[in-house]
């Protein structure tokens, strides 16, 4: 009889730190979510003003000035980590296209805002390779938990689910890396 007691002793407390595992994995993958969005918050606000220092010396380049404005509205709106994902390639080869218009004015890359802008941008992106890493790695252990056994009963019971990872397009090369924002 007493062993019964220990038996059930046990599972009931596996069954506890097994849900509250989850729980916490859980928690810390929305946590990440949400640095995700902290960062990429910072790079959608820092890119009206490099449109607008480099506006002032390329006044006749207003088609990649709308599709920066338009790939920064499109990630903007972008809700799960996918769609996130692909507006954030968009995005990342709009600034690319930016940076490369830039290039053809030495005034522009001498001028002290926009060499601050693009140190502000540098730093975000490092932010939300980092944010990304951490999220991912959080993603990655509810994950696992999900599709281990015995564990995986639990995730059943309570209806635990996986979540997405945040990954850029696996065909575009040049977009897993940050903007290069070097002259």
């Amino acid at each position: 009889m007493m062993l019964f007691f220990i038996v059930l002793a046990v599972l009931v407390l596996w069954f506890v730190f097994s849900y509250n595992g989850f729980v916490s994995l859980r928690n810390r993958s929305k946590e990440a979510w949400a640095d995700i969005d902290v960062q990429l918050k910072r790079r959608y606000d820092l890119i009206p003003n490099l449109v607008n220092a480099v506006k002032g010396y390329a006044t006749h380049e207003s088609q990649a000035f709308e599709k920066v404005s338009q790939a920064r509205s499109a990630a903007m709106q972008a809700g799960t980590p996918a769609q996130k994902g692909e507006a954030e390639n968009a995005l990342s080869g709009t600034l690319k296209s930016l940076f490369a218009i830039s290039e053809a004015y030495p005034e522009l890359k001498a001028n002290t805002n926009f060499l601050q802008l693009q140190n502000e941008l540098s730093d975000t992106e490092n932010k939300i390779q980092a944010a990304r890493r951490f999220y991912n790695g959080n993603v990655r252990d509810l994950n696992t938990k999900i599709e281990s056994f015995p564990s995986n009963l639990i995730s059943l019971i309570f209806h635990f689910s996986k979540m997405e990872f945040f990954e850029l397009d696996a065909s575009d090369s040049a977009a897993k890396n940050p903007v290069e924002v070097k002259f």
